[in-house]
């Protein structure tokens, strides 16, 4: 995968802190003078996401050709309280045992694919149910806005993966009058953490993975859907959960990490291609 050039796959550029052995001889002093400075300013610096984010180096920067978002969380402001709706389906028992398992989190939608036919139908309008009372209080990301015209005014694609019904998409799109195209709802399967739906955007753009980005707000979802299609990732993270130990060790890291929408222009700038 082509990835962006001369940088550290976070937020932060990392300074280098050694080279090669080269037999010759020494440097003239200004030179010598500004890798010393070097050596000491990676000794004293700290890069809390170091551990945390992809941490290759790579050359040269990746052309972006389109963003793909998901929608609650990420786009919109969470509102749904998916531990009440976990619970509501599982039942408390079945819930703490998940969720022991899966510190990451649930993936609900999965889970309940081996149950009953009948059993199935009450899990999905219990989550329907939390789902309308979600779309009743509806509220657009900050910086989700600006960054969607950003987007637009430098010809870069914008598509939607989400794992909430239709209906949630068309009042997004209605409420906020911006489109993603394509915009895909649980509907499509298979669905995230399958790179599927990520892979026939690619396609139906006429793009490679490796000139996509997917940002979202889930690891197991989101950045998994990302790195498995071939994509750059950017995890959103509000609230600084994924800065727990439990998640030092997941199987997909994300290529960058912000804490709000509002910083994604400025990492774009600094890390890809632009130019139409």
């Amino acid at each position: 995968m082509a990835k962006p050039g001369n940088l550290t796959r976070s937020h932060h550029r990392l300074p280098k802190t050694s080279a090669p052995y080269n037999p010759k001889p020494n440097p003239p002093m200004t030179l010598r003078v500004v890798k010393r400075a070097v050596l000491c300013f990676a000794k004293t610096t700290s890069f809390p996401m170091a551990s945390f984010v992809s941490s290759v180096t790579v050359t040269p920067r990746a052309k972006l050709r389109g963003v793909v978002f998901d929608m609650d969380g990420t786009l919109t402001v969470p509102v749904i309280n998916f531990q009440a709706m976990y619970r509501a389906v599982l039942g408390d028992e079945e819930y703490v045992a998940l969720r022991s398992t899966n510190p990451s989190g649930i993936d609900i939608l999965h889970h309940i694919e081996n149950w009953s036919p009948e059993k199935q139908q009450k899990a999905y309008q219990i989550i329907a149910d939390f789902e309308k009372d979600g779309l009743d209080r509806l509220q657009i990301m900050p910086g989700a806005m600006e960054l969607c015209g950003y987007l637009d005014a430098n010809k870069i694609r914008r598509g939607l993966i989400t794992r909430n019904v239709k209906d949630a998409v068309d009042l997004f799109h209605q409420r906020y009058e911006i489109t993603f195209c394509p915009a895909l709802s649980r509907e499509f399967r298979p669905y995230k953490p399958d790179p599927a739906p990520l892979l026939h955007i690619c396609s139906t753009w006429g793009v490679q993975p490796n000139e996509v980005i997917m940002i979202g707000d889930s690891l197991k979802d989101d950045v998994a859907c990302g790195k498995r299609a071939g994509a750059f990732t950017i995890l959103l993270d509000e609230t600084g959960r994924y800065e727990k130990p439990e998640y030092a060790k997941v199987e997909h890291k994300p290529d960058f990490k912000v804490s709000s929408l509002k910083e994604v222009i400025s990492l774009l700038e600094s890390n890809f291609d632009l130019t139409p």
